[in-house]
């Protein structure tokens, strides 16, 4: 996709948007930011200072008006998202502006696709076209096949095909992404507190469990799978170092995801760390 001018950015937390305006700025566009208040690293406001190509303007989660107002006025008609915001955001003590307190009593469902895809309406109308996270990051795409250098055992792909099979019946209900199995057990499932909480609390319900032997395998596996119909504008799955860190910490084994439809944040880094630990990591065909 082509894109000139100007690109608006909507930064979440996390490396992701970083990556993204590395990529952008590769490309000779000039990055307009809009760094939310509850979620944005502050370094961004570094980048900017030695960047005369990135602009950054602040505002916070309820502020859906002055979004769309700092674009106009920096003339940005194409945006992305890029960064997690924490869905349990909509709970908290933000103050929503009148366009974003009619746009939440107007949904049916607060789930993610519904509340993002409701946004990107919005902008959408004010002339502002919400585009693909990946479109400048697809080289950070999984690509299917054995990441690791150790491939999954016999017991650890029964655990994937029956977390798949999980995954793929919470996939019409936008609760999670990450299941996380143990035996071809269900162990845990993602919902508002993101990937690596669900690992965490996985591995703590294990680790409660009785230390005596036991018939069952209790290594877990992880499997994070896109939903059927997944916007690839926002909530793309995305892996990073801290879900490896989060699987070594809860005694998870495995990692399966989906190739072209997963992000992988420093592949070198993630697969050097899962080899160390002994992780496998697999990225299977789309099943969508």
């Amino acid at each position: 996709m082509e894109i000139r001018g100007k690109l608006g950015l909507i930064a979440g937390n996390g490396r992701f948007p970083f990556l993204l305006l590395d990529a952008a700025r590769a490309e000779g566009l000039e990055v307009v930011v809009a760094a939310i208040r509850e979620e944005t690293d502050a370094e961004i406001d570094d980048r900017a200072r030695v960047d005369p190509g990135i602009q950054v303007r602040w505002l916070s989660l309820g502020e859906l008006s002055k979004l769309i107002e700092t674009f106009q006025s920096h003339g940005v008609t194409r945006a992305v998202m890029a960064g997690q915001v924490k869905h349990k955001q909509i709970f908290s003590s933000i103050r929503p502006d009148w366009r974003l307190a009619k746009l939440l009593l107007n949904l049916r469902s607060r789930n993610t696709d519904m509340l993002l895809g409701a946004v990107a309406k919005v902008l959408g109308d004010e002339g502002i076209e919400l585009i693909s996270s990946t479109a400048f990051l697809e080289p950070l795409l999984a690509t299917e096949g054995v990441l690791s250098e150790r491939a999954p055992d016999d017991e650890e792909r029964k655990n994937i095909d029956y977390g798949l099979t999980v995954a793929a019946g919470l996939a019409g209900f936008d609760i999670g992404q990450t299941v996380v199995v143990a035996a071809q057990a269900c162990v845990a499932v993602e919902a508002m507190e993101g990937t690596d909480a669900t690992i965490a609390r996985a591995g703590e319900l294990m680790n409660s469990l009785n230390a005596e032997a036991s018939t069952l395998e209790r290594r877990l596996t992880v499997v994070k799978l896109p939903k059927p119909n997944q916007d690839m504008r926002f909530d793309v799955p995305v892996i990073g170092l801290g879900t490896l860190e989060a699987m070594i910490h809860a005694g998870a084994s495995c990692l399966a995801i989906e190739a072209g439809r997963t992000l992988l944040f420093d592949r070198d880094a993630i697969l050097r760390r899962a080899n160390e630990a002994g992780i496998a990591i697999i990225a299977g065909p789309r099943r969508y």
